[in-house]
């Protein structure tokens, strides 16, 4: 049996590369997909492929939109949901960072839960109270990915 894996959240850090390095390493049957994760290309693909828009929530509106038919699964590049992906997926890992707002990984994971997938949170200590919720519905939720 191979696993499917969706690697979701933070984007700001080479964590999914790490996972990846010990998936391979150890011989792991297991397939990672991902979400795309150049924030440029997540941001601006609405306005190069539809036009620009004179207004941010627009802007920003054509490429959430975008984004929600487009992912990125291993080497390979295909139109795909990400919800499929999760559909997919037998475990799904989201990773919380301590910079930003994570809305889409927030959401992630709730679609995570309501489809009855093994979710496992990665996080550092600092955010730990305000994730909480979502930590006590993971099988498993772990701090740093040190």
């Amino acid at each position: 049996r191979t696993w499917q894996v969706y690697l979701s959240g933070e984007i700001h850090s080479d964590w999914r590369e790490v996972i990846a390095a010990g998936v391979a390493d150890r011989e792991l049957p297991v397939e990672l997909a991902a979400p795309i994760t150049s924030h440029e290309d997540s941001d601006d693909c609405g306005a190069v492929i539809l036009g620009d828009e004179a207004s941010r929530p627009n802007y920003d509106g054509k490429g959430a939109r975008l984004n929600l038919i487009r992912a990125r699964t291993g080497r390979q590049a295909r139109a795909t949901r990400t919800r499929t992906l999760i559909d997919a997926a037998d475990v799904v890992v989201v990773r919380f960072g301590d910079k930003y707002r994570q809305w889409n990984a927030a959401f992630d994971a709730g679609y995570a839960t309501a489809r009855g997938k093994a979710l496992v949170t990665l996080h550092p200590p600092g955010v730990s109270h305000m994730l909480k919720e979502a930590g006590g519905r993971a099988p498993e939720a772990t701090g740093p990915s040190d």
